[in-house]
């Protein structure tokens, strides 16, 4: 047998059973926690040493004998804790010695670990993760014997709460959205958007949006989600006569926002609801309203431009039917359904993903259009999909965790504090807008996980102490930490959205935040009206979603320069002033904007051509 095909059954095998193994825990409950993140940890290392080459060469010719070699190496230093775990438990951290042993496996584990995160994510996050080392052992003085507990044996570094998250909830969500995926359905998302808005004005552009966000919600990763959907929206884009680079963008940012829609998010509000200690489902009502705030906001953008340019849709007689859509694949969207229904039933998110993944295959044989799917080899490739995909999750995160270590252990997160409050002056809105800057920089080239682990132990403590409720400090650190996605120069849901539709990079990259541009301003938004996280009377959270609506699509119209006729840079800078007062909730700020939209409506309508009065309007 050619050694290619041996080494692509052997990943086939590695990555079913760590799924399997994965979803035997949460079916069962039956292993310590500890042995739990490690194992985890060890199938994650040992199939980024399968997979991934050191350097750029074909991956399918398999591993090579380095490869192989750092792979029984990795999988040692995570199999060690567990066979050590009486010692582990039973000895005194601080106070015993290391033995000969954790020295040579905690620094293999460290070494090995870093190697493989730059092999998934390249060389930022390692480096990161070098960086808090170097400061702890040379400026902050810390015995290394010291930080190597702190790291490796203990639950506080390496194998502390992010790996156990990722062990948790997200390699069974990761499972479920691979599997769910496999059955067919994503053509269930795309239909549907189709079917929906693909006959209206600028129809592919609003099917990205729709398709994106749903798809999104499942995949958890901007990247993945713009070579899934986008390679079908783009074109779809390009062809109804949208510029490249703003269809790239509209993919992008779309894309982006799938790790803030409710109801699965991404992996990071799993690590979010562990942090904050709160049920998953508080966590996707506080991210409800600013989700939808979010795509109002780039749906609104899309519809602008679309008007802007003259854009139609697609013709009806091209487009998949509502009805036949939802009666020939609507029984596929069961799974999200058991997912949500027995989240809200008080049960764990891990058991929901659970529940979810059952319910996958007796879906897909409800309906005989897509009882093709349920095959063998389909579902030990959604399996392998699920372990692969997980990868990336289970590294970053294990890696943060060193990042953690570091700060927990030298006291960096108060001094960071201590900073971010001194150089504000305690003026809350300076503090916002330092971290708003550090987060998207600490979120470059990152995954979101790691990127937001990393800024609740720097940045969030300091938001705390300004007044900002914890629900609210964590999910405005989240969002910056998505939106460095589509911030140039690093912004990596551009570079791929570029990839598909060609288009220059800069001028995506300015399309990107341009459309985007509203995400940046509604974490401000429920920081200063924390009713948009569902927190107060009901009234109150009403009031404050629907000023906060008016004022996303004030500053959508003010940035593309149109709202039923082009508005002139006055017209515009006025809708801008609106949306800005809008933000701040109240009844003063919200008469001043409603006086300001009402002067530009009433203005508009008088100095409206002819020709566009005339003109009937197209849809929307």
């Amino acid at each position: 047998m050619h050694y290619a095909t041996l080494a692509r059954r052997a990943i086939t095998v590695l990555g079913a059973t760590m799924a399997i193994f994965h979803l035997w825990v949460a079916f069962t409950g039956a292993l310590d926690s500890l042995v739990l993140r490690a194992a985890h940890l060890g199938f994650a290392l040992a199939l980024a040493y399968m997979t991934l080459p050191a350097w750029k060469r074909d991956p399918e010719r398999g591993p090579g004998i380095l490869d192989l070699v750092l792979l029984v190496a990795a999988v040692s230093t995570a199999l060690y804790p567990i066979v050590e775990l009486d010692y582990v438990y039973g000895r005194m951290i601080y106070v015993d010695d290391l033995r000969p042993a954790d020295w040579i496996f905690g620094i293999g584990m460290i070494v090995l670990l870093l190697e493989a995160t730059r092999r998934a994510l390249g060389f930022a996050l390692p480096l990161t993760a070098l960086l808090f080392v170097g400061y702890a052992v040379f400026l902050a003085d810390t015995d290394p014997a010291v930080l190597l507990e702190q790291l490796y044996v203990s639950t506080e570094g390496i194998f502390g709460i992010p790996t156990s998250v990722s062990a948790t909830y997200v390699m069974l969500f990761v499972l479920f959205g691979a599997l769910v995926e496999r059955t067919g359905t994503g053509k269930l998302f795309m239909d549907f958007a189709l079917a929906l808005t693909g006959h209206r004005v600028g129809g592919p552009a609003k099917v990205a949006c729709i398709t994106s966000g749903l798809f999104g919600t499942v995949s958890g990763s901007a990247v993945a989600n713009v070579m899934t959907t986008g390679a079908f929206t783009i074109p779809l884009m390009k062809r109804l006569g949208y510029r490249p680079a703003f269809a790239a963008s509209v993919e992008a940012v779309a894309s982006t926002g799938g790790q803030i829609m409710p109801p699965i998010m991404g992996a990071a509000a799993f690590i979010m609801a562990e942090f904050l200690g709160v049920p998953y489902l508080q966590v996707a009502a506080y991210a409800l309203i600013p989700a939808l705030l979010y795509y109002l906001a780039v749906y609104a953008a899309v519809h602008f431009e679309a008007q802007r340019t003259g854009m139609k849709g697609l013709p009806r007689e091209e487009l998949p039917g509502l009805k036949e859509t939802l009666r020939d694949h609507g029984h596929l969207a069961t799974p999200l359904v058991v997912v949500l229904v027995t989240l809200f039933m008080g049960y764990s998110a891990a058991f929901a993903a659970l529940s979810g993944v059952i319910s996958v295959i007796p879906s897909a044989l409800l309906r005989a259009s897509t009882r093709k799917y349920v095959r063998i080899e389909n579902i030990i490739a959604g399996l392998v999909d699920g372990a692969r995909n997980t990868i990336m999750v289970a590294l970053a995160c294990a890696t943060a965790g060193i990042v953690i270590g570091v700060i927990s252990l030298t006291g960096l997160g108060l001094d960071f504090t201590s900073l971010v409050v001194a150089v504000s002056q305690d003026t809350l809105l300076v503090a916002l807008i330092m971290t708003m800057v550090a987060g998207i920089i600490l979120g470059m080239g990152m995954p979101t996980s790691a990127a937001y682990i990393m800024q609740v132990a720097l940045l969030v403590p300091a938001l705390v102490k300004l007044g900002v409720p914890l629900p609210a400090a964590h999910l405005f650190v989240l969002y910056y930490a998505i939106l460095s996605a589509i911030t140039p120069p690093v912004a990596l849901a551009v570079y791929a959205a570029k990839g598909i539709a060609g288009g220059g990079l800069w001028e995506t990259s300015w399309d990107s935040v341009k459309l985007g541009f509203t995400g940046y301003i509604v974490p401000f938004m429920f920081v200063f009206g924390p009713s948009l996280l569902m927190q107060g009377p009901w009234h109150l959270i009403a009031l404050a979603a629907a000023s906060a609506v008016v004022g996303v699509l004030c500053l959508a119209a003010a940035l593309a320069g149109f709202f039923r006729v082009p508005l002139a840079l006055w017209q515009r800078a006025m809708l801008a002033g609106a949306a800005f007062v809008l933000i701040n909730p109240g009844l003063v700020t919200d008469l001043i904007g409603i006086s300001l939209i009402g002067v530009v409506l009433v203005s508009s309508r008088l100095l409206r051509p002819a020709e566009a009065v005339a003109a009937p309007d197209s849809g929307s």
